[in-house]
């Protein structure tokens, strides 16, 4: 990811550096009233510019993949609101606290991977990482991650993403289908996964297998294609993964 971190305060660009030298590439933005301090703390990686930190915006949001940002959190919402698009395309947004106690993702948690960035911060700073998407704090299966660590491609309706996704989080009766791919795939999902697999989802072979009714979702694994006769009957709450061959 191409990383840009934001320090407005003395403290905070102190902090910027030890999160630059966390994240290989990452760039220091900060005022140009603080450029000694800015350049001592991220040498060769730090950027001043005049004027207020709301004009940067724009240009960071077009030139980086993640920002994190020593500024306060109600700060950070009041300057990206007017920015914001999608989570297809928003960057990655994490705030840390000029303390460095805690890592809070505040946009593009999954699919930007802000989640992510902010554990690694967490243990880059010894930090806390505070993670509110359902399926990070409660370690379940994030639907719309499974398996992007190993290269699968997801095909879903955003419909079926958000059913699924729901009776996931929801501890509904998930039917968890592999038929090919890499089978170690829960230690590395997401931002990380121990013990053993979520209650309410239920391992099968085979997608016959499955007694369709008995769930509230299908999370299908596998290259080939629906058997017409299950297609209608799980339409709208199958994600299919596509393992690369």
């Amino acid at each position: 990811m191409r990383i840009a971190v934001v320090a407005i305060t003395r403290h905070g660009i102190a902090l910027a550096g030890r999160v630059v030298a966390a994240l290989p590439g990452a760039q220091l933005f900060a005022p140009d009233r603080f450029r000694a301090e800015a350049e001592n703390a991220a040498a060769g990686a730090a950027h001043c510019y005049a004027g207020k930190v709301g004009d940067q915006v724009p240009a960071l949001f077009a030139a980086f993949d993640g920002i994190v940002a020593i500024v306060s959190l109600g700060a950070v919402v009041r300057l990206i609101a007017p920015h914001l698009k999608g989570k297809e395309t928003d960057p990655a947004i994490v705030v840390v606290d000029e303390a460095g106690r805690f890592a809070i993702p505040v946009l593009s948690g999954h699919l930007g991977g802000a989640n992510a960035l902010a554990g690694h911060l967490a243990t880059a700073l010894g930090a806390t990482a505070v993670l509110t998407t359902a399926s990070d704090a409660r370690a379940t299966i994030a639907v719309d991650l499974l398996g992007r660590e190993l290269g699968w491609t997801l095909a879903a309706s955003h419909g079926e993403l958000v059913h699924c996704s729901a009776a996931m989080v929801n501890d509904e009766p998930v039917a968890l289908v592999q038929e090919t791919g890499s089978a170690d795939w829960w230690a590395g999902h997401a931002n990380g996964r121990d013990g053993p697999l979520p209650a309410n989802v239920r391992r099968f072979a085979r997608i016959e297998d499955v007694a369709i009714d008995d769930f509230a979702a299908v999370l299908w694994i596998s290259r080939r294609a629906m058997p017409a006769a299950l297609a209608a009957r799980l339409a709208g709450r199958c994600v299919t993964y596509r393992p690369p061959a």
